[in-house]
């Protein structure tokens, strides 16, 4: 009975009980459980009674996740927990300078977004009024933005870009006032930095009804500051991963 309470409550040198690492990492006894079933910690060996024997390597990679889901989210982080382990060394090392770049990656396209949206709204406030040979084509509204002209017409469909019909003798015709060049721009600068179509809606429809970019632009503020939170969760995972990757079985 006496070795049983001792395997129970651990000791400051010898193994750690699961509640030992749930104190230091602030997860739950189920949640350690669930984690190390899913791979982002070892199997934590079994003692004689059954309990588990955790180590302070358990606690650095509990840790280490925490703020790895923080930067990059928990799919992506239980992925990569694991799969630096099951890697080759300098595969594991280049995952985790993949997930720098690509929140370096997202954070140009953020700001990229907002010098497309403050260039928009001083145009706007700056432009005369519209001049009938100011519309372009779907050709070359698509060429000036670098997208297909079925992109265009994809937007159009979802109520984003409010071409003009112009019937020829021909067939009917798309043409863009500057008010729809305005829309496919703005809508071209949020899906580049990743805004889902709904997200887009909602800016066009505040911009349809006056409300200007003021919004779109603050939240595009809001994104920066939280992918400048997400890197510096990282950057304190770092420290712990390179320690899993230098540190794992097959690198001993």
């Amino acid at each position: 009975m006496a070795s049983g309470a001792a395997e129970r409550t651990g000791t400051a040198d010898g193994p750690l009980r699961t509640r030992d690492v749930s104190a230091a990492t602030g997860y739950s006894v189920q949640q350690i459980r669930d984690l190390e079933a899913q791979g982002v910690i070892p199997p934590a060996p079994r003692a004689a009674n059954g309990y588990r024997r955790f180590s302070p390597e358990h606690v650095r990679d509990l840790r280490a996740y925490r703020d790895l889901a923080a930067a990059v989210g928990p799919v992506v982080a239980r992925r990569t927990m694991h799969g630096i382990r099951a890697s080759a060394y300098d595969e594991a090392a280049a995952a985790i300078a993949s997930l720098h770049a690509a929140l370096a990656r997202e954070r140009e396209e953020a700001l990229a977004a907002r010098h497309a949206l403050r260039t928009i709204s001083a145009e706007a406030a700056a432009d005369a009024d519209p001049a009938p040979g100011d519309a372009m084509t779907i050709g070359e509204l698509a060429g000036a933005l670098g997208v297909r002209a079925s992109t265009l017409r994809f937007w159009e469909k979802c109520g984003l870009v409010a071409p003009e019909r112009v019937t020829t003798r021909a067939a009917a015709a798309r043409r863009y006032p500057p008010a729809a060049i305005r829309e496919a721009r703005i809508t071209a600068a949020l899906r580049a930095a990743g805004y889902r179509v709904p997200d887009v809606q909602r800016t066009i429809e505040a911009v349809r009804g006056l409300e200007g970019l003021d919004e779109p632009l603050a939240v595009l503020e809001t994104r920066i500051g939280a992918i400048a939170d997400r890197m510096v969760a990282l950057l304190r995972a770092g420290t712990a991963l390179s320690g899993v990757i230098v540190g794992r079985p097959s690198e001993r």
